[in-house]
């Protein structure tokens, strides 16, 4: 298992063969078995085969082609409207219209999505995480007829390989890990831990690319700028408030 998550990468094609249902329904039952906040298992899998339902999920996710190329699409979301409504059928007043419980429940979307992935890569099917499920909720939202509690923040494509792209780089261990406390990055550090990221010729191709001259400011002002982060922003904000949990 551990060597197979080390070897893991993202699968953007896939071959026109299906996934058969016991599979599929094999791996959900046992991704299932993740981790839940309370044991309540605020969250919901909406699974998506049809070519037309396809279609209209694309655009929330930018037209990426994999959406409409997967066998299989899947909408990890949060859900505490199943859970409220059991709440109420036994007595009980439910408060979960709130930003705490919008993480909790995002938290046993996430968790689930990802021990889902892992099984599925085990099992010999290739994945790719959208983020874009967040940047466009309200189209998720309409499409899959999601009610109020109930929220997109992944999507995964799900298919058998049709590549063997290469390993996206990651940061060394140090980076990301930190004893006991956390502890602020020198300048030096932040050189030792970027080099490696910086140095790659994908990454300098970007650079020069975008006219830019580092690859941070390929981050900065041209993938993730300050203007789009705050329009989402705002925008998810909205939307939460339209599903009650603000």
């Amino acid at each position: 298992m551990f060597e197979s998550v080390k070897e893991r990468r993202t699968v953007r094609k896939y071959l026109q063969k299906d996934i058969s249902e016991d599979l599929l329904n094999d791996l959900l039952e046992t991704s299932c078995r993740t981790a839940t906040v309370g044991n309540m298992q605020v969250y919901s899998i909406v699974v998506t085969r049809d070519a037309g339902m396809k279609e209209k999920l694309a655009p929330a996710h930018f037209n990426q082609p994999m959406v409409k190329q997967a066998s299989v699409v899947l909408t990890f979301c949060t859900d505490f409207h199943r859970f409220s409504q059991w709440c109420r059928e036994r007595n009980a007043e439910p408060g979960y219209d709130n930003l705490l419980s919008f993480l909790n429940a995002a938290t046993d979307a996430l968790l689930v999505a990802q021990t889902f992935c892992t099984l599925a890569e085990e099992a010999g099917l290739g994945t790719c995480y959208l983020g874009t499920a967040i940047y466009n909720p309200q189209q998720i939202i309409d499409v899959l007829g999601l009610p109020e509690l109930v929220f997109p923040v992944i999507t995964v494509t799900l298919g058998y390989p049709d590549e063997h792209p290469a390993q996206v780089d990651r940061l060394p261990l140090e980076a990301v890990v930190h004893t006991e406390h956390y502890h602020s990055f020198s300048p030096e550090d932040i050189d030792r831990l970027y080099h490696t990221k910086e140095s790659l010729p994908e990454n300098k191709q970007y650079v020069a690319e975008n006219k830019k001259e580092t690859l941070a400011q390929v981050f900065t002002d041209v993938r993730y700028t300050k203007r789009v982060n705050e329009a989402l922003s705002a925008n998810l904000l909205e939307i939460l408030k339209k599903q009650k949990f603000l």
